[in-house]
């Protein structure tokens, strides 16, 4: 169960960010593993002063179209996995047309499997 957390500018209409969620939810089926029906995204929009990025970061430029996406899931995928995904998710964001691949930072936070509650109150991949 990835729970994925995407910022999005405001300015983006909701056209883009529809697109933005499928991208990622699809790139992780794709490359992650992740079962289609396993899907939980929150999606926040935010004015221009409250998402602050390096303009230039490693060589790479940023536009006021950057989109932060942390993704929480359990531990133990490979880094090609990991490649791969970051791969997809630049890509097929942008091919939205309203975000550059250029404009897409992914934080991936891994945990174990037993920190997870699926509802119900009840840690259902604990041992």
């Amino acid at each position: 169960m990835p729970l994925v957390r995407i910022a999005v500018p405001r300015h983006l209409d909701d056209t883009h960010v529809k697109h933005i969620a499928d991208a990622i939810h699809e790139s992780m089926v794709t490359t992650f593993n992740v079962p289609a029906d396993d899907r939980f995204q929150v999606v926040t929009r935010h004015a221009d002063s409250e998402l602050v990025w390096a303009p230039t970061y490693l060589g790479i430029p940023h536009t006021s179209s950057i989109v932060f996406v942390q993704i929480t899931c359990n531990e133990g995928r490979t880094v090609e996995m990991k490649k791969a995904l970051f791969a997809r998710l630049a890509s097929s964001i942008a091919h939205g047309g309203a975000v550059l691949a250029s404009d897409v930072i992914v934080s991936l936070v891994e945990v174990k499997k037993e920190n997870w509650s699926f509802g119900n109150g009840v840690a259902q991949y604990a041992a």
